[in-house]
């Protein structure tokens, strides 16, 4: 059962193999992966349950993304590299202190 795709999947979640599906439990947060909305769409795991996954994910071409919910045959893993949604956590943010 090979789950790790290099690139974009080119078959839609009906023609899958079953064999080749993970269940959603498998995953886990920041998990990079590939979702199916209106086509696959780049996308990282928010939580994992036995029944779904939630995930951000770019909608469409622009920088803006959306969170869904989706069953197993819907996602699978990604090993490309997304720099607006990857290492999300990993940005710093430099605040200004508080005047006293």
């Amino acid at each position: 059962m090979s789950n790790w795709l290099t690139s974009t999947p080119t078959v839609t979640p009906p023609q899958r193999d079953p064999a080749d599906v993970a269940p959603s439990e498998s995953y886990r947060p920041a998990d990079p992966v590939w979702v199916y909305r209106d086509g696959w769409r780049a996308g990282v795991i928010e939580a994992a349950s036995p029944r779904a996954v939630t995930v951000t994910y770019k909608p469409g071409t622009h920088r803006g993304t959306g969170v869904d919910t989706f069953t197993a045959p819907y996602v699978t893993s990604r090993d490309d590299d997304d720099p607006t949604l990857d290492n999300r956590g990993l940005r710093l943010v430099r605040r200004k202190p508080l005047a006293s």
